[in-house]
């Protein structure tokens, strides 16, 4: 459908802008104590108790091979919804909620048969500045869905 809008919830890793389709998005939490569970993949930080629900917590940065150091003042928790569950995503910052119409979002170009990019949906450009929009579904392989599900449900 011409120039259907969408809505995203826009966040920054290292400076980078993404976004997130605002439907995933169940809400946006601070940064809060997160319980560690033993023998989990680095980038699966453990889980919260968010409201009686035990979710697990994924590190954005480290997940995409982004240098990852100290949580910054204005991390926080992207709480989303997907087949596979729910998940919180630790962001540096979360910025705005854009109406982007579906043919401003371009295809993601190819990095290659070795280059894991099946996360991103595409590539759009808002205010000058490019923004790499996520396909939440994709981020967590299945394998690494059914790992944060298992920790999830072994912290209960």
């Amino acid at each position: 459908m011409p120039n259907e809008c969408r809505e995203y919830v826009t966040f920054y890793l290292n400076n980078e802008a993404f976004a997130a389709p605002a439907l995933s998005v169940q809400e946006i939490i601070e940064l809060t104590n997160i319980t560690k569970v033993p023998h989990l993949p680095e980038f699966i930080k453990g889980v919260i108790n968010l409201r009686g629900t035990i979710i697990p917590v994924i590190d954005l940065k480290q997940k995409f091979g982004m240098n990852s150091e100290e949580y910054k003042a204005h991390a926080c928790i992207i709480v989303t919804e997907f087949s596979g569950g729910v998940t919180g995503l630790i962001v540096d910052s979360v910025s705005d909620v854009l109406n982007m119409p579906q043919e401003s979002i371009k295809p993601a170009p190819s990095f290659g048969t070795k280059v894991r990019a099946d996360f991103i949906n595409g590539v759009a450009k808002v205010d000058e500045k490019l923004v790499i929009v996520l396909d939440v579904e994709m981020v967590l392989s299945n394998e690494e869905a059914a790992i944060a599900a298992e920790a999830a449900a072994s912290s209960i």
